[in-house]
């Protein structure tokens, strides 16, 4: 490794804390439509697929950790974010306000059955 060279090459996963790690493994395999690639045995977790970064589920008092939300959104890419909010909406997902027009992106924030923060994101502006 020279000083040039970054220390760290990527993200492996962004942990998510659960309660419940079926009705979660419900909410992210079937309300999402994400793969769930692998899943921890006899302990309440798993992994589910986004495309470019995997989430990990987790009961984490199963693991010893203290249940913990996330506060800030995971931006999810979709193509049509109008299109997929309509979708999550019929299966009794809520927002807490109308899809947001940055003037890069439109945004459209929700959560998971246990608070953590997710959003639904398109970036529609070229990067400077």
């Amino acid at each position: 490794m020279t000083d040039s060279e970054p220390l760290v090459s990527g993200v492996d996963f962004v942990h998510l804390s659960t309660k419940d790690f079926e009705a979660a493994v419900h909410f992210y395999g079937t309300v999402l439509g994400l793969p769930c690639t692998s899943r921890y045995g006899k302990h309440p977790g798993g992994e589910f697929e986004t495309g470019n970064l995997t989430l990990q589920v987790m009961e984490s008092e199963a693991f010893g950790l203290e249940f913990e939300r996330a506060p800030n959104p995971i931006a999810l890419h979709v193509d049509d974010v109008e299109a997929v909010r309509g979708e999550l909406e019929s299966h009794g997902v809520t927002f807490s306000a109308d899809t947001i027009d940055s003037g890069v992106c439109h945004m459209a924030f929700f959560e998971d059955p246990d608070g953590n923060a997710l959003m639904l994101h398109h970036r529609y502006a070229p990067r400077a």
